[in-house]
């Protein structure tokens, strides 16, 4: 299996900013993934989601496998061509949509049977068979270890029941993976929030040899604040020199304060989902464009974000388009929030560099201390 080279170049306290080199191009960390579940990030063009500043998007195992299909993806040339997208990409595993179908799924230790949410038809999901969908038929840059997502709020008892069905899924996904050249593969820290089992899951999947580490079982409900006292358990167990990745997270400030804990990577669906709903994301703070006191604002969305759909569309005409359902409002307020989530890394990994990202840091929080939150991609 290959490991990609990652390369950090500066530091400030536990922050840091580097480049995690692939064969398909450079990943500028911290990154923001916007999510691509279905092949294609909502309501963008591939060209927009690039030229917004994005060098990774990822896709996702379960609903690909449902529809198209995996196979068919494969015969179509894999997901990049598939979809256009030329640069690296992240799948997940198909665990979490998994888990959150609790009415139509079994579990047992070699994997899971599920139904479908869109025919009802009948599934099964084992590390190998993740891998074989992820790696070989979708042609991912990187994988994820198949993990079962640990209810949140749960007994000791019970995490480290789930951890330990990780860890061995996590040893059926590497012998799945077994050796590639030009891909590499991510194993994922679970043990809800109590210490002693983040740090036995994290020992654990480090011990195995991971290309790079994913804190899971975040964004489940627990909280901004327990989502920082989670991620602060469990750095200290992983090793400085590999990638790491907080699956589902989130909004601004979530990213901010999991950046200042040392913290590479991030994917969330809420950019473009915000979007569809009217809601923009600003360095001042989200605005709801739904909102009347919006109809005769000509201001631009966010003058400092550099992106058309952030500086040359009106907040007055953005609430008409998003009071008359046209399609164009949600397209340009997802095209605006994806910008403004790659230009907030982009002055986060700018701030690291030049040693201020605790001053930036700082003044972020008093600007959005009020929207802590962590949401859930899927």
């Amino acid at each position: 299996m290959a490991t990609f080279p990652f390369e950090i170049k500066a530091r400030e306290g536990k922050a840091r900013t580097g480049v995690l080199k692939t064969p398909r191009g450079d990943i500028r960390t911290p990154a923001f993934m916007p999510v691509g579940t279905a092949a294609t990030v909502k309501a963008l063009y591939m060209d927009q989601v690039a030229q917004a500043g994005a060098d990774i998007i990822l896709g996702n195992t379960y609903h690909l496998m449902l529809r198209p299909g995996a196979e068919r993806v494969h015969r179509l040339g894999g997901l990049h061509e598939f979809s256009g997208w030329k640069g690296p990409m992240l799948t997940d595993s198909g665990g979490f949509q998994v888990w959150s179908l609790s009415q139509l799924r079994k579990m047992d230790k070699h994997g899971v049977t599920f139904r479908s949410h869109i025919d009802g038809s009948e599934h099964r999901l084992t590390p190998a068979r993740s891998i074989e969908i992820q790696a070989d038929l979708l042609g991912a840059d990187i994988s994820m270890q198949l993990d079962e997502c640990t209810d949140f709020p749960c007994t000791h008892e019970e995490a480290e029941r789930s951890l330990d069905l990780s860890l061995d899924w996590g040893a059926r996904s590497l012998e799945a993976f077994g050796a590639r050249e030009s891909q590499t593969l991510f194993g994922i820290v679970q043990g809800s929030n109590y210490p002693d089992l983040r740090e036995k899951s994290a020992r654990g999947v480090v011990s195995q040899g991971f290309g790079g580490i994913a804190l899971g079982g975040l964004a489940v409900g627990e909280g901004h604040d327990q989502m920082c006292d989670t991620i602060d358990m469990t750095v200290p167990h992983l090793p400085d020199e590999k990638p790491r990745y907080v699956m589902g997270v989130g909004k601004p400030i979530d990213l901010v304060e999991s950046v200042a804990r040392g913290i590479d990577m991030f994917d969330c669906v809420l950019p473009t989902r915000a979007g569809r709903h009217g809601q923009a994301w600003t360095w001042e703070g989200p605005i709801n464009l739904k909102n009347a006191r919006f109809a005769e604002d000509m201001s631009p969305v966010d003058a400092a974000v550099p992106c058309p759909a952030s500086q040359d569309y009106t907040k007055a005409y953005l609430h008409h388009l998003i009071r008359a359902g046209e399609y164009l409002g949600a397209m340009v307020l997802s095209w605006h929030n994806t910008a403004f989530f790659q230009a907030l890394m982009a002055e986060m990994r700018l701030a690291i560099a030049e040693n201020r990202f605790e001053a930036l840091r700082t003044e972020l929080n008093a600007r959005w201390s009020s929207t802590k939150s962590a949401p859930r991609s899927s």
